[in-house]
């Protein structure tokens, strides 16, 4: 096993032994290790002391079911604090198959051009080598233009990590780019700002051939596929990821309805929790248009090599030719019912552009619900709305502004009413009508995320037993329990997703655990799981507090506080006590 070192001051690389303080760490506990140990935290964020570092799961590159994800870390040039965004790829596994720990990426070229490292198996020394090329014909380019002239480029199956315009232009909000199975660059690490960090090292191309990698080591293979049969039989058995279940056929999108009935969906930048247009932007929608354009119905696909999952959807114009792949909840939410739009098409078209320039679905929605909040366009506009990203795309004077995020996009135009934690815009779930991801919203180390501790398992889904969204007793301890065991499945390899199975199936959680054994030869147990989640948190914890960013920032904004929601008319009534006790009792 390797650490991968590339400086980009001097396109050189360098590869060393993997050290005993690392040796159990993977995915976002590695990320985030690195991170609080090589970044100082008061650098600034695209400067030459900011690192970008890649690591995959512990079970990642193995047959282990729906665990290709990769974890991309740095200091957030959005929130100021750390960051692990991860995506679900080949990337990852390729990463993994070429033992490859972590990749670190630091330094900053001495000219302002863009480079491509071209990452390969040299199978005489038995290590992997790194070849530099020059990428700056490639810039300003969207992804849909870059992707195609890269395999074009690189003979044999190779997987591609990259920026959009979003990044090259040091936007906030920008992602990191991987390509799905298909070879769409649709798959994104994308919160947090992680784009434009990759820019400031210059950054264009990060491209994997994995051909004669020795892939894997595993400490005990039996005790593996055990675990790895249980997995399996618990997400087959699951009603929300069986095939054909909730995911598969209607996708992530499948939760607009159930949120829009529970009165969580922000609506018109988290004005009300319900909107007329819901199920004109649903799963469902997507499902039925499909199968009226298509002529069958169409369920969905796998995003990265072993997902049996398969909840991303692939979304069809009347003349059966591909809009986009995928439409997600949080994108359909984002930039539909926030802001006042049921255009499916429209919102398709809004996916795609993210996609193609490099930008962050959520943070996109959410600044644009500011922007409307603010009076630059109309609620509902869906045609001003495309032509307000085709704007960040550019980098025109006000694409810039937008391009900064919501925060920033409020400050310049005086809006009060900005929904964001630590600079960084909340997803689909409003935090007055469900306290639990309020919580989490206000405490994880990422600022506003939901994935960091999806506590609408229980609020809203009723997996791992029902509890009332609306109340705030005992949300404390929901969301704490979540954010720790949410970052051991992010260091373990495994998509978010199988937390439904595994919390309502003692199996699929014993299963999950054995995989991470039988790799590692460790002997976890439950109890170690959290605390290993927990002790990740702490890294993470431990760098936002240098970096200034300390309990009072676990706030949510203050007009959560004053303004009831429709329909519920509930304020966040989680004192400040509450907040502060979820990392003082860690």
């Amino acid at each position: 096993m390797w650490i991968l070192r590339i400086d980009m001051s001097k396109l050189s690389y360098k590869l060393e032994p993997v050290p005993e303080k690392y040796r159990y760490l993977y995915g976002r506990a590695m990320t985030s290790q690195i991170v609080a140990d090589e970044v100082p935290p008061l650098c600034h964020a695209l400067g030459p002391n900011n690192k970008l570092v890649f690591s995959a799961g512990m079970v990642t590159s193995t047959s282990a079911p729906t665990s290709a994800r990769i974890s991309v870390g740095c200091k957030s040039p959005l929130t100021g604090g750390i960051k692990e965004a991860n995506a679900g790829t080949s990337w990852g596994p390729d990463l993994a198959s070429m033992r490859i720990r972590a990749l670190i990426v630091e330094g900053v070229p001495e000219k302002k051009d863009f480079w491509g490292a071209y990452i390969s198996w040299d199978a005489e020394a038995g290590q992997p080598k790194v070849e530099f090329f020059e990428a700056n014909q490639y810039i300003q380019h969207d992804v849909y233009e870059t992707f195609p002239l890269i395999y074009q480029r690189f003979e044999g199956r190779i997987s591609i990590c990259s920026i959009g315009n979003a990044g090259e232009n040091g936007y906030g909000n920008s992602g990191i780019v991987f390509n799905d199975l298909a070879k769409r660059p649709s798959r994104y690490a994308g919160r947090g700002g992680v784009g434009a960090v990759m820019a400031s090292k210059g950054l264009k191309f990060l491209i994997l051939n994995e051909k004669g990698s020795p892939g894997i080591e595993m400490a005990d293979k039996p005790l593996f596929e055990e675990g790895r049969k249980k997995l399996i039989d618990a997400i087959r058995s699951h009603p929300i990821s069986k095939p054909k279940g909730g995911l598969n056929s209607y996708g992530t999108a499948v939760l607009v309805n159930i949120l829009n009935e529970a009165g969580g969906l922000p609506t018109r930048n988290f004005s009300s929790g319900r909107f007329e247009g819901a199920g004109r932007t649903a799963g469902e929608a997507i499902f039925e248009t499909n199968k009226e354009r298509m002529g069958k119905e169409i369920y969905n696909h796998a995003c990265s090599p072993g997902c049996i999952i398969q909840c991303s959807n692939t979304y069809y114009n009347p003349d059966q030719t591909e809009r986009t792949s995928c439409i997600e909840y949080e994108s359909t939410w984002a930039l539909g019912a926030n802001l006042g739009i049921d255009n499916l098409d429209d919102i398709a078209t809004m996916v795609q552009l993210c996609n193609a320039y490099g930008l962050d679905t959520i943070e996109t929605g959410g600044t644009l619900g500011v922007a409307m909040e603010a009076g630059l366009l109309a609620w509902g506009d869906s045609k001003a709305a495309i032509e307000m990203i085709h704007e960040m795309g550019k980098g025109t004077p006000i694409g810039r502004i937008l391009g900064a995020g919501a925060e920033v996009t409020g400050k310049v135009y005086g809006v009060r009413r900005v929904p964001t934690v630590k600079g960084q815009s909340m997803p689909a779930y409003e935090p007055r009508a469900i306290k639990g991801i309020g919580i989490t919203y206000a405490t994880t180390t990422m600022g506003a995320d939901h994935t960091a501790g999806y506590t609408i398992c229980p609020e809203i889904l009723g997996v791992s037993g029902k509890v009332d969204p609306l109340s705030p007793e005992g949300k404390a301890a929901l969301s704490r329990a979540f954010q720790a065991t949410t970052a051991f499945i992010d260091s373990c390899g495994h998509c978010l997703f199988i937390a439904f199975p595994i919390l309502d199936i003692a199996a699929g959680f014993e299963g999950m655990i054995q995989e991470c054994n039988g790799v590692l030869g460790t002997n976890w147990t439950a109890d170690d799981v959290v605390a290993y989640g927990a002790q990740v948190l702490k890294v993470e914890r431990a760098f936002n507090e240098a970096a200034g960013i300390a309990a009072e920032a676990d706030r949510l904004p203050e007009f959560m506080r004053l303004e009831p929601l429709p329909p519920h008319n509930q304020v966040f009534d989680i004192s400040d006590e509450t907040l502060d006790s979820v990392y003082k009792d860690l």
